[in-house]
Formats: structure tokens, sequence, C-alpha cells
């Protein structure tokens, strides 16, 4: 079973967003007293927590931190990415 287009754009945008708030912690630890790169960490860390819980709700849990008790096992059941899966 292959994902749809709208799960495809989700999982893009969550990879995009992750790297570039990666990016800004490894900047901050050179640069620790930027705020204007301290609020676009925050920024990007918001988008991003906010995209996995969408992500979660729609097609299962895809970290730790979006499990609940509802979903907590749903990963499972869901195609892996060697069956067709992301």
């Amino acid at each position: 079973m292959a994902c749809n287009m709208e799960q495809t754009k989700l999982l893009n945008w969550i990879s995009m967003v992750s790297f570039a708030a990666t990016d800004m912690a490894e900047y901050l630890d050179t640069h620790p007293m930027d705020n204007e790169a301290i609020d676009y960490f925050n920024h990007l860390n918001k988008l991003k927590n906010q995209a996995e819980r969408d992500y979660a709700a729609n097609y299962g849990p895809l970290t730790l931190s979006t499990f609940t008790p509802e979903n907590r096992w749903c990963w499972s059941l869901t195609p892996w990415p060697w069956e067709g899966g992301m």
C-alpha cells in the first residue's frame, strides 16, 4: 500500500522543518546569545511539533512524543518501508 499524497507532503514537511530546527540548534551552540536565532529556533520547533501531532492524528505516531493511549501501537499495524509504507 503506497502512501497518499497528503501523507507524503506532511512527512516531507516534517523532514524539512526538523532539519532546519537541528541546523538552528547547531548554530546556537556557537552563538548562544543570538536572540533572533533563538526566536527562529523556537518557531521552527513549534512547527515541527505541530506537524508531528498532525501526522500522528491522521496516520499514527511518528515519534515517541506523539504516542497516545489510543494510538500507541498503531505503528506496528501500518506497512513497513520494505512493504511499500513510509
